[in-house]
């Protein structure tokens, strides 16, 4: 049954996702492997030939900076951090380039930092360029803008498995592959005897709070920032949209091309529910809210149980400076988010009106443009 699944899943995937992380693409040193990134290269041109539309999040720019510069460790100060990035990014690309050349095709670089996911008119211009190098018949190869990006070194953004499950939602790509250096979501400890691969995850919360094994990265020459549990919340992110995800052995010889063809490699992860639209992506995973409401536990229900707009009768608290149009987080009493959505009125205004029913909201504004402080159509359940 499960390779029944895969198949269909793989069948239906004309856009897909891959991301590379740093040690399936670093050699024992740290510093770049051509014939990874070759291997990696000759697949993407064989599926693209073939009618799908890939897109790489490739890691390794700081390894390739390590590499060239002659580093042994990845440093944890972050101007060191930025110049390793800067060093390798184009080392990554050259080797991407030349790679993709002899199959009469061009890797086209895109960086990205945070503020280009969340701004929502800089979100939209990521998609149309993409969109046109798909049209150019280009391979588009992203990775952070490490050279620039702070946070995305420090891993308040994230990691590239964060970056590619919002790239799965930007482009509403049918399939994320993320690859590593181990073969999937194990069910028990990967040393422990018996251990063997899951093949099909449909609980995902279960499966971050007992499965996730990251092995210790204290010794030897630190070159990723992701393990597993970093991909299981990338997983989540792109499954709550309703994408499809499937974590894999890199290294494995002709991996892409083996998953795409439906054989049973690696963890499928399966979509939480119904497929999101686009721009409730946005609003619900790359948008940054700008601030929180406290919700009691019958807003919490109305919302997630019953599909109801949030009406200002419901919220007990309000934090932060917000706007009418902004993306605000909706929390439960203990204060976790549960949901996000685009407010109708701004901080102050909800503070006047928080706890008190929708027949006052005119008596304390002097007027009630709106009954929900945040519509149902302008609402994402996080998941």
């Amino acid at each position: 049954m499960s390779v029944l699944i895969r198949q269909d899943v793989v069948a239906a995937a004309e856009t897909v996702v891959v991301k590379v992380g740093s040690r399936v693409l670093a050699g024992p040193d740290g510093s770049l492997d051509d014939t990874r990134t070759a291997a990696i290269a000759d697949q993407i041109a064989q599926l693209q030939k073939a009618g799908r539309r890939i897109v790489l999040v490739s890691s390794g720019a700081v390894a390739a900076g390590l590499g060239r510069l002659g580093w042994k460790r990845r440093p944890t100060n972050v101007a060191q951090l930025q110049a390793a990035a800067a060093v390798g990014q184009s080392r990554l690309i050259e080797s991407y380039n030349r790679a993709l050349a002899p199959h009469g095709l061009s890797a086209a670089q895109v960086l990205l930092t945070a503020e280009d996911l969340r701004e929502r008119s800089r979100y939209l211009n990521v998609r149309n360029t993409l969109l046109a190098l798909f049209r150019a018949g280009a391979v588009p190869i992203i990775n952070e803008n490490d050279t620039v990006a702070v946070e995305e070194l420090q891993i308040s953004f994230g990691d590239n498995d964060r970056l590619a499950a919002l790239v799965t939602n930007l482009l509403r790509a049918q399939l994320l592959i993320l690859l590593s250096d181990v073969e999937g979501v194990y069910d028990r400890l990967p040393t422990e005897p018996g251990a063997q691969v899951i093949s099909t995850l449909t609980d995902l919360t279960a499966a971050r709070d007992e499965l996730v094994h990251d092995p210790d990265q204290s010794g030897g020459l630190r070159l990723s920032t992701g393990g597993m549990g970093s991909k299981l919340r990338a997983a989540g992110i792109a499954a709550a949209a309703g994408e499809n995800v499937i974590i894999a052995a890199g290294r494995r010889p002709n991996v892409i091309v083996d998953i795409l063809a439906g054989h049973e490699i690696g963890t499928l992860i399966l979509p939480e529910g119904r497929s999101v639209d686009s721009r409730k992506r946005w609003i619900g995973w790359s948008a940054l809210p700008a601030g929180r409401l406290m919700l009691d536990d019958g807003a919490r229900a109305a919302v997630t149980a019953q599909g109801r707009s949030l009406l200002a009768v419901g919220i007990q608290g309000v934090e932060g400076d917000f706007a009418k149009g902004d993306v605000v987080a909706l929390c439960d009493p203990s204060g976790v988010e549960f949901a996000r959505g685009l407010i109708n009125y701004d901080s102050h205004q909800v503070q006047m009106i928080a706890g008190r029913p929708t027949d006052h909201i005119a008596e304390l504004l002097g007027h009630c443009p709106y009954d929900e402080v945040v519509h149902r159509d302008n609402l994402v359940l996080l998941g």
